[in-house]
């Protein structure tokens, strides 16, 4: 498996599943209390943004777009995120 294949892999798997959830559970926590705090409100933005950002990452994967470089550094530092989340 490449590195590429890693990444993309990480990415729809793990990442993009983990945010839709926190921003699932951010919005339940509004819904709840009927209204949304300014951190709340920067908090879903921020979660929006990393997703829209995985999102854009795999599309570029698709095409091709990213050379080996930048797919190893987006890798470990996916990685690196993944095992502080633990």
């Amino acid at each position: 498996m490449t590195s590429a294949e890693k990444l993309k892999n990480l990415l729809e798997l793990e990442v993009i599943p983990d945010l839709e959830v926190a921003i699932d559970e951010l919005f339940a926590e509004i819904d709840k209390a009927k209204s949304a705090s300014k951190e709340q409100k920067e908090d879903l933005e921020e979660l929006r943004e990393m997703r829209t950002e995985c999102f854009a990452i795999v599309e570029e994967l698709k095409r091709g777009e990213l050379d080996e470089e930048e797919i190893e550094e987006l890798l470990a530092e996916l990685i690196e995120m993944k095992t502080e989340e633990k």
